[in-house]
């Protein structure tokens, strides 16, 4: 067993965490990267299936604290494929020299916090054993992949895959029979580019999403070179806009204007392309009158798209409001049902039975296939989390304390875990915004939050229990000012069996979240215990 002393280990190598140790370094405080894989990139690194894709612009899509990253890379394309900000992740890692402090290959078993030395103590599945100050869970939101629950899901004599452990060689599925189990956000991108190369591919739907064409193309050079004019105050402003993208949004509601100059707006924002078509009216999110409206335009323009009147029907969302499980970005997506060769199965009319030795038996006879994709999505926002065996004052367990849901202050923190700090946790806008944006803003953060407890000679910071109640309720009180909690989304939940239905990110906006937590350090880090118990980190100790 390795045993080792530090000032703070770092959970994760994806963007939170390689910027989390850049900054700690430049405080002079001692830090270690614990990664699973065997490199940096995160979500990035793991989810390499065919057509996976950003839908936050590449512009907008990166760092925004080094002038020299801005400025020297080069985005290849309006949306950037994975492979390429992979490599951008790379670039960066190389650049700051970040690997030396990274242990690739290191999966943390168990965190636990020591009340009498004030220290936590990180265990990994390779021996290490890490006593630290600060323990910083840069896990990220969507990287604890979810297998359905499937009788006889591991009976099946083909090869299996899911989108978040894509083998990293690629899948070769020229003339095999092919089923695709999910129509979320990675099997909106998949299933295009697997329907090139199957003899046949079926489908398995049970929830259909919305989506807005991409509209991808080569890079611009003129939007680039707009973008690169003045990166700081475009930046600036994005980073007070609701989803922290910088988009024109418009301030009328839907119901004021006239029906013709509605669907004006919508055909121009869905020419356009991206998720930006939410921002076509001021109340799509907050007004169901307003948000049918939208949703109906998209409804036609799948209709459109898709040749039989059966399976237009079938592909058209109902039953929730656009935006409220995360809209998707696509190419040609609807589509690829026209072709020849792919089968619509509608889960809700003939629901999956089981997984057999030979394909997907529905209630309607059994399917026959080579190969199983497994397009189900994560145990989101908090799997990463609770997987891990987290225990903080008394004993007590994160996945205990959080049976009945996430409770945080601010996304940052959760009472009794002392020390320990979450890079967009749930509580957050996270996974509701540009995460590199969020992920800087708490990076930062945090940062100047250690920083001050430094210079004050202080060593621990905690929620109180009062903070995290106060924020919670609020966090639940401004989700239901809006549509977002009628959908059976992830965002809820609803994707894991036996998960607790609560609304997990913050839906206040990435401004106004930024403006709270500046306010709250500004006042003494208000709703927070900071004393000077324990140990001190040793850069504080010189």
């Amino acid at each position: 067993m390795s045993e080792s002393k530090i000032d703070a280990v770092i959970v994760g190598a994806g963007f939170g965490g390689m910027y989390m140790l850049h900054r700690l370094r430049g405080l002079g405080i001692s830090a270690v990267v614990l990664e699973q894989a065997d490199d940096v990139g995160g979500t990035w690194y793991w989810n390499r299936y065919p057509g996976a894709r950003c839908d936050v612009e590449s512009m907008q899509y990166s760092y925004s604290f080094s002038p020299e990253l801005q400025q020297s890379w080069h985005w290849s394309e309006r949306f950037a494929s994975q492979p390429e900000i992979l490599r951008y992740a790379a670039h960066v890692a190389d650049t700051l020299d970040l690997r030396r402090d990274i242990r690739f290959e290191t999966q943390v078993t168990s965190a636990r916090y020591d009340e009498a030395s004030g220290l936590w103590t990180v265990e990994t599945d390779r021996g290490d054993r890490i006593t630290a100050l600060y323990c910083i869970m840069a896990t990220g939101c969507l990287s604890s992949a979810k297998l359905p629950e499937i009788a006889g899901r591991d009976s099946f004599g083909g090869a299996t895959y899911h989108t978040g452990h894509w083998p990293h060689d690629g899948v070769d599925f020229s003339g095999k029979r092919v089923a695709v189990i999910g129509t979320g956000s990675s099997a909106i991108q998949a299933i295009p580019v697997i329907a090139r190369q199957a003899a046949h591919l079926t489908v398995f739907q049970r929830t259909p999403n919305f989506s807005i064409p991409s509209r991808n193309a080569p890079m611009d050079d003129d939007y680039e070179s707009w973008w690169k004019s003045d990166y700081e105050a475009h930046r600036a402003k994005a980073r007070m806009m609701r989803t922290g993208i910088l988009y024109g949004l418009n301030e009328k509601s839907a119901l004021e204007v006239t029906p013709e100059e509605r669907e004006a707006e919508y055909e121009a924002r869905w020419a356009k392309g991206g998720t930006a078509f939410m921002g076509a009216f001021s109340d799509l999110i907050t007004n169901r009158a307003a948000n049918d409206t939208a949703a109906e335009f998209v409804r036609n323009k799948i209709r459109g798209l898709v040749k039989d009147p059966k399976v237009a029907e079938i592909l058209a969302p109902k039953g929730y409001p656009i935006g409220t499980k995360r809209i998707c970005v696509d190419t040609e997506y609807f589509e690829t049902f026209n072709q020849p060769n792919v089968t619509l199965v509608d889960v809700r009319e003939a629901p999956i039975e089981a997984i057999t030795p030979r394909g997907v038996r529905t209630a309607a006879g059994e399917v026959e296939v080579d190969a199983i994709v497994f397009a189900t999505g994560f145990d989101a926002m908090t799997g990463a989390l609770t997987r891990i065996d987290i225990r903080g004052r008394g004993g007590l367990g994160l996945a205990e304390k959080w049976a009945g849901g996430p409770r945080t202050y601010l996304g940052l923190m959760t009472a009794g875990f002392p020390n320990m700090f979450m890079i967009t946790g749930p509580g957050s806008p996270s996974v509701l915004s540009n995460m590199i944006v969020s992920i800087e803003q708490h990076v930062d953060w945090l940062s100047d939050c250690l920083a001050h407890l430094r210079a004050r000679g202080l060593t621990t910071i905690e929620a109180t229990q009062s903070a995290e109640e106060d924020w919670v309720a609020h966090g639940n009180e401004v989700a239901d000012r809006t549509l977002y909690p009628q959908a059976a989304s992830w965002y809820m939940g609803a994707n894991v069996p036996g998960k607790p239905r609560v609304f997990m990110p913050y839906i206040g906006g990435v401004g106004v979240y930024r403006e709270k937590c500046a306010e709250i350090a500004a006042r003494g880090y208000e709703g927070f215990r900071l004393s000077a118990t324990g140990a001190r980190p040793a850069a504080a100790a010189e």
